[in-house]
C-alpha cells in the first residue's frame, strides 16, 4: 500500500512540476492574465491539498481497529490503534497528517453536542479542542495516548438526552443503565490524530468510526465523513455473521457502489486443527456466500480475512501466516478501488483545466501574431510610396485608434450593468440570506416540538435554498450572456480573436444540497411520530445540515467572487494589447514619415518579432504537451503495476 500511494504521489508531483514550469514560462513571456493566474493557482492548490480518505465502519468487536493496523501500520512494528475485546473506539477518529500541527491528538468534548454547531463548525476553532502532544520516541506512551478515543463517562439520562445519546423509546436502552441509573457515553465527540506516518504524509486520511448506533446519532458521520470517503470498508465478523443492525446500516448509509467493500473478518475463529484445510475453506466460503446474500452482493464482493493474523504475519515476517490471513486480496481490491478511481477524477479535471488554459494562451499569441502580420503588411506596402501615401496611412491608423477608444467608453456602461448584476448575485447567494433561513428553521423547531412542523420547517429550508441557487444561476447566466455579447462586439468591430468568457456553473453546489437533503430524508422522511428523543436528534441533525449548507454556500461565494474578478480579464488583456499595437503602428509609420527610421530596418525588426512569436507558440505547445504527458503517463504505469 505504501508503494501504491508513493506512485500516486509521484504522479501528482510530476503534474505539479509541469504546471509550475508552464506558469513560470507564461509569466516570463507576459502571456498570463488574471483568469489564467487564478486557474493555475487553484489547480495547484487542489493538487497540494489532494487527500485519499478511507472509512472503516462496523459494530464494535468486529476487529475494525485491528484491520486498520494490519493494512496501514504493520510497518510500524506494533499496534498504532488500541485493539481489544469490546469497544476500543468510542468517538469518530480521523488519522491524518497536517504539517501545520505538531504530532498530537485533538479531542472535541462531548458537551459540544448540546450546542447548535456541528463538528465541522469546530474544526477551525482551536480553543474548542483539547490537544495532547504525542511523544514519537516513546511507543508505549504514544499507544497509551491513543486510548483516549475509548474513554467514557457516566451521565444522567437527561444529560444524555440533551446530547441526543439516549432514546427513551428504544426498548434496549434501559438495560444500558448502570445501578445508579446513569448512561455511559463517550468522553469525546470527535478525535483527530495528527501523526507523521509515511502513508498519512502521502495524503491518506483514515476514519475509524465507533459502533453502528453512532452513525445514526452523529450527523457528521451520516452527512459528511462517510459519504465523502473515497473508500468505505464495511466490516462483519465471521463468528457473528450479518446482524439486523448490519443490514440496516448497509442499506441506509453505505450500500453497494464504487469504493464500497465488505470485509468478513476473524476467519481465524473458524480455523480448526481437527478439520482439513479444504473443510475450513468450505466453511469460510459458506459464510462468505451468506453475508453476500444478506447484503444483496456477489460473493466476490465480500472479502474473508483475519486482520489479527495478518498483523502478526507482517510484523514477524511470517509469509505463510500472512497468506493464510487472506489480507492480500483485500488490499489489492482496496488499491484497485481507491487510487485509480481517485486519480481518474483528478486526471479528468486537470485535462479540462489544461484545455482552457492552453486555449486562452494560444488565442493571446495568435492576437500578437496577427498584429505583427498586419504591421508587416502595412510596412511592405509602403515600399516605393511617397510621403503623401505614408501620411494617409497615419491618418487611417489614427482614425482606427479613435474608434477603438470610443468603444472603450461603451465598455464602461457595460461595467455599471455588470456591477449591478454582481450585487444581485451576492444577495441571492450571500451568507446573510442563509443565516436568515437557518434562524427561521430554528424558530419553527422551537414552536413545533413533537409535531410534523419540525419536518415541514426543514422541508421549507431546502426549498428556499434551492430557490436561492436557482436565482443565483439565472444571474450568472445573465452576466455571462452580457459578457459574451461584449466579447463578440469587440471581436467583430476590431478584429480581435477572443476565447469565450470563463464559464461558471452552480450545478456542483445544487448537487451537494440535493445529496444533503437525500441523507436527511433517509433519516427522517419515513418517521411518522417525533418523540422527545427524535426531536433532540433532528435538532442535532439540522445543526449538521446547516453547517454543510453553510460550507457549500461559502464555497459557491468564493467561486462566484473569483469568477467575477476574472471574467473580464481576457478581454481587458486583449484591449491593452490592441491599444499597444495601434500606438506602435502609428509610431512606426510616423518615424518612417519623418525619415528617422529606415523602412527596411523596420520590416526586418518585425520579421524578427514574428520569428520569436513562432518560437513562443512552439514552446507553449511543448509545455502544454508536457502537462498532458504528466497527467497520462503514470496512469498507464499504475495500471500495469496493478
Amino acid at each position: 500500500m505504501v508503494r501504491d500511494l508513493e506512485q500516486y504521489s509521484a504522479w501528482r508531483q510530476g503534474v505539479v512540476v509541469a504546471l509550475q514550469q508552464y506558469q513560470g514560462w507564461l509569466h516570463g513571456a507576459e502571456l498570463g492574465d488574471a483568469a489564467t493566474e487564478q486557474r493555475l493557482a487553484r489547480t495547484l492548490a487542489r493538487l497540494a491539498d489532494d487527500k485519499l480518505s478511507v472509512a472503516f465502519v462496523a459494530e464494535f468487536s468486529r476487529g475494525k481497529s485491528e484491520l486498520i493496523n494490519a493494512i496501514f501500520f504493520a510497518d510500524y512494528g506494533q499496534r498504532i490503534l488500541p485493539s481489544a475485546a469490546g469497544r476500543t473506539t468510542m468517538c469518530p477518529t480521523e488519522l491524518m497528517y497536517d504539517p501545520a500541527w505538531p504530532a498530537c491528538i485533538r479531542l472535541l468534548p462531548i458537551e459540544t453536542r448540546a450546542e447548535n454547531l456541528s463538528t465541522s463548525d469546530y474544526r477551525d476553532n482551536a480553543a474548542a479542542w483539547t490537544m495532547l502532544p504525542l511523544n514519537l520516541d516513546a511507543a508505549d506512551s504514544m499507544h497509551d495516548m491513543f486510548k483516549q478515543v475509548s474513554l467514557t463517562r457516566h451521565v444522567s439520562v437527561e444529560e444524555a438526552k440533551r446530547y441526543g445519546l439516549y432514546d427513551e423509546n428504544d426498548p434496549d436502552m434501559p438495560v444500558t443503565l448502570d445501578e445508579q441509573g446513569m448512561v455511559e457515553i463517550s468522553l469525546w465527540r470527535h478525535a483527530i490524530i495528527n501523526f507523521p506516518h509515511p502513508l498519512l504524509k502521502q495524503g491518506l486520511v483514515i476514519l475509524d468510526t465507533p459502533g453502528l448506533n453512532a452513525i445514526g446519532t452523529e450527523p457528521e458521520l451520516t452527512l459528511n465523513l462517510i459519504p465523502h470517503a473515497h473508500a468505505v470498508l464495511f466490516i462483519l465478523a465471521a463468528d457473528t455473521g450479518v446482524t439486523k443492525s448490519d443490514i440496516e446500516v448497509w442499506r441506509k448509509h453505505i450500500g453497494a457502489g464504487a469504493g464500497r467493500l465488505v470485509v468478513l473478518n476473524k476467519i481465524d475463529s473458524m480455523w480448526d486443527e481437527l478439520r482439513s484445510d479444504a473443510e475450513v475453506d468450505a466453511e469460510i466460503a459458506r459464510q462468505q456466500e451468506h453475508a453476500a446474500h444478506m447484503l444483496a452482493l456477489a460473493p466476490r464482493q465480500v472479502f474473508p480475512v483475519s486482520a489479527q493474523k495478518a498483523l502478526v504475519g507482517k510484523i514477524n515476517n511470517d509469509a505463510a501466516l500472512l497468506a493464510k490471513s487472506r489480507l492480500g486480496l483485500l488490499e489489492q481490491a482496496l488499491f484497485n478501488e481507491l487510487i485509480p478511481a481517485k486519480k481518474d477524477i483528478v486526471r479528468k479535471q486537470l485535462a479540462h483545466d489544461l484545455g482552457a488554459l492552453s486555449g486562452a494562451q494560444q488565442a493571446m499569441l495568435g492576437a500578437r501574431m496577427r498584429g505583427i502580420v498586419e504591421q508587416l503588411h502595412e510596412l511592405k506596402s509602403l515600399r516605393g510610396k511617397n510621403q503623401n501615401v505614408v501620411a494617409h496611412m497615419m491618418r487611417r491608423i489614427d482614425i482606427e485608434k479613435k474608434e477603438f477608444d470610443s468603444s472603450l467608453f461603451k465598455l464602461q456602461a457595460t461595467r455599471s450593468v455588470f456591477t449591478r448584476l454582481s450585487t444581485e448575485l451576492y444577495t441571492s447567494l450571500g451568507m446573510d440570506i442563509l443565516r436568515d433561513h437557518v434562524h427561521e428553521v430554528r424558530e419553527a423547531m422551537g414552536s413545533s416540538r413533537f409535531s410534523s412542523g419540525m419536518r415541514e420547517a426543514v422541508k421549507v429550508f431546502f426549498e428556499r435554498i434551492k430557490q436561492d441557487l436557482l436565482v443565483s444561476e439565472q444571474k450568472t447566466a445573465e452576466i455571462r450572456d452580457m459578457m459574451e455579447g461584449m466579447y463578440r462586439k469587440f471581436s467583430a468591430e476590431h478584429g480581435l480573436t477572443l476565447a469565450p468568457p470563463m464559464p461558471f456553473s452552480l450545478d456542483r453546489y445544487r448537487d451537494e444540497i440535493a445529496d444533503i437533503e437525500e441523507v436527511y430524508l433517509a433519516q427522517f422522511g419515513a418517521v411518522t411520530l417525533l418523540t422527545t428523543s427524535r426531536v433532540v436528534l433532528i435538532e442535532r441533525f439540522f445543526d449538521s445540515i446547516a453547517s454543510s449548507v453553510k460550507r457549500c454556500f461559502k464555497a459557491a461565494n468564493a467561486d462566484a467572487e473569483a469568477w467575477l474578478k476574472v471574467i473580464m480579464a481576457p478581454l481587458e488583456a486583449q484591449i491593452r494589447q490592441h491599444k499597444d499595437q495601434l500606438k506602435h503602428r502609428l509610431a512606426s509609420i510616423q518615424r518612417i514619415h519623418d525619415a528617422t527610421d529606415s523602412l527596411e530596418q523596420k520590416i526586418e525588426a518585425f520579421e524578427h518579432s514574428q520569428a520569436e512569436l513562432e518560437q513562443q507558440k512552439a514552446r507553449l505547445t511543448e509545455l502544454a504537451g508536457n502537462i498532458s504527458i504528466a497527467i497520462n503517463a503514470e496512469f498507464v504505469a499504475l495500471e500495469a503495476a496493478a
